[in-house]
């Protein structure tokens, strides 16, 4: 285990108590980066300054709700002031709410859109303060399939992040209009196994859980920390799922809006246990999910058992000039051999 150092990067994970951001906080920290932790769930955030630590990073807790445009920018400058600087930001922290538009109410559309996309730009905004003065810095912004491709049950979580993308193009123009040399990035996710399933408001007959193939938030992490350091590409696909469904929708919209309108309810949904609905009785819309007597969710979902820990596609996505130059080796050993097989057929 290597141990910590205050010289590593300064790295700040929104929503960093559980799921993806919990498993990308201790990926950065495994490189000896001081990670700077912001979600609202205290005791998520006590255990995940704990695995930390265990990993080999320095840990600093920022409670804080990211819908709070003021508290964000207060955050920020304490993670300023603790590690001198602000290297990496990455935006994680979402709420949602699992329903048919028409059973969301207006304050919990709003809420929604305040957390998962406000919390974004809010966030953003901070880490510009002080990485522009510097004319440094990488912002991450953890994004989704359904950034480009909406589906039915997540009108206000697919919303925000079809916002999110519009914003972050926008904003990457203005920093290359400018000549900055802050670089923001965009990491699309597939399906995760995060405890977010259990916590989610729902008021679907079933219990809320992924759509399969589901992928382990240790795969999001990796990926979240490659575009971190590599933050002059617009954006990174994790996972098969997630490069077909981008496909697909570019090419056949039309044939998905039928498919999900088909398939969508059903596959974002399962029997709950016995006596048990479906609903979420403890969302964390409005309050943090480890609640006034505690408890800390960690970076895993309840589908350990049908979660994959690799992703071949997302492996090539951050090794593209290897798959580039392995493609590119082995057409030029196959048109080799196909000349070669044509001279020893005329000879």
């Amino acid at each position: 285990m290597r141990g910590p150092t205050k010289h590593g990067k300064a790295v700040v994970v929104t929503g960093a108590s559980g799921g993806v951001g919990r498993a990308t906080a201790v990926a950065f920290a495994a490189r000896g980066a001081r990670v700077a932790l912001l979600a609202r769930g205290r005791e998520g955030l006590a255990a995940a300054a704990d695995d930390v630590r265990r990993a080999g990073g320095d840990a600093l807790v920022v409670p804080v709700d990211m819908a709070d445009a003021k508290a964000v920018e207060d955050a920020a400058q304490q993670v300023a002031d603790a590690f001198g600087r602000i290297d990496v930001w990455v935006n994680n922290a979402f709420a949602g709410a699992f329903a048919p538009f028409t059973e969301i109410t207006a304050d919990e559309f709003r809420r929604v859109t305040e957390v998962t996309y406000l919390g974004y730009v809010n966030g953003t905004r901070a880490a510009l303060r002080h990485m522009v003065p510097r004319d440094r810095g990488t912002i991450v912004q953890v994004g989704s399939a359904l950034a480009y491709r909406g589906v039915p049950l997540q009108s206000a979580y697919c919303g925000a992040k079809h916002a999110i993308q519009g914003f972050t193009e926008s904003l990457r123009c203005e920093l290359l209009h400018d000549g900055s040399k802050v670089r923001t990035t965009m990491v699309q996710l597939p399906a995760v196994n995060t405890p977010q399933f259990d916590w989610v408001l729902s008021r679907m007959p079933g219990q809320a859980r992924p759509v399969a193939p589901v992928y382990q938030p240790e795969v999001a992490a990796r990926a979240i920390v490659h575009a971190a350091a590599h933050g002059r590409r617009r954006e990174y696909w994790v996972g098969g799922s997630t490069a077909a469904t981008l496909i697909a929708n570019a090419i056949a919209p039309g044939f998905l809006d039928r498919y999900l309108a088909r398939t969508g309810y059903d596959s974002q949904q399962e029997e709950p246990p016995a006596g048990q609905d479906g609903h979420g009785r403890t969302g964390n819309l409005w309050a943090p999910a480890d609640g006034p007597h505690g408890y800390d969710h960690g970076a895993h979902g309840r589908f350990d058992g049908e979660s994959t820990a690799s992703s071949p596609q997302e492996w090539a996505s951050r090794n593209r000039t290897r798959v580039g130059a392995g493609l590119l080796v082995g057409g030029v050993g196959a048109a080799v051999a196909a000349g070669l097989r044509r001279r020893n057929g005329r000879g």
